[in-house]
């Protein structure tokens, strides 16, 4: 497991932090930890079985901006 955090540019309150974390979480991340305060979302993931790639086109497809 990889401990990562990446900007994720959009979210405005709990409920944004919520569907981030739910929507990862669906995708195998564990330890998700969403602000929308510092515009982080902070997670641990298999790389080889959840590429950082999906998770960015996820988050994108939610109508977030990530780097």
């Amino acid at each position: 497991m990889e401990t990562i955090t990446i900007n994720v540019q959009g979210m405005s309150c709990a409920h944004c932090e919520k569907a981030v974390t739910n929507a990862l979480t669906d995708l195998g991340a564990a330890d998700i930890i969403a602000s929308a305060n510092s515009g982080t979302v902070t997670f641990s993931h298999d790389p080889q079985a959840l590429p950082l790639a999906n998770i960015k086109t996820e988050l994108v497809d939610m109508g977030y901006d990530c780097e």
